[in-house]
């Protein structure tokens, strides 16, 4: 069942990756410059003020170095790259084991 949801988040985060990358890609072309989506602005379309307490939390939960190198670079990175990274990150963890009985080669 776990492997299922994350093979499904992988899959929806991947098809929304393509669709960032498709309306990245129609701005660009419209405005004859490369322009992406930072992944700020992204979440901040998604999830509206609560991004902002998401720096508070980092900080004092986990460890404030976290947040200023970390986070603020992964921040600016292209919404698409992030989404598609994720993705397929997530399709990995949810794919079937291979199987540990084979074919012996050596002898």
């Amino acid at each position: 069942m776990v492997r299922f949801l994350l093979r499904l988040l992988g899959y929806l985060l991947v098809a929304a990756g393509f669709v960032s990358l498709v309306i990245d890609g129609a701005r660009s072309i419209a405005n004859s410059t490369v322009q992406y989506t930072p992944l700020q602005l992204a979440l901040a379309t998604l999830f509206g003020e609560r991004v902002k307490g998401l720096q508070t939390i980092i900080e004092r939960g986990i460890h404030p170095l976290l947040w200023d190198p970390v986070m603020l670079n992964l921040m600016l990175a292209p919404a698409a790259l992030v989404a598609f990274l994720l993705g397929f990150l997530l399709l990995r963890l949810g794919a079937r084991p291979e199987p540990k009985i084979g074919i012996v080669t050596r002898r």
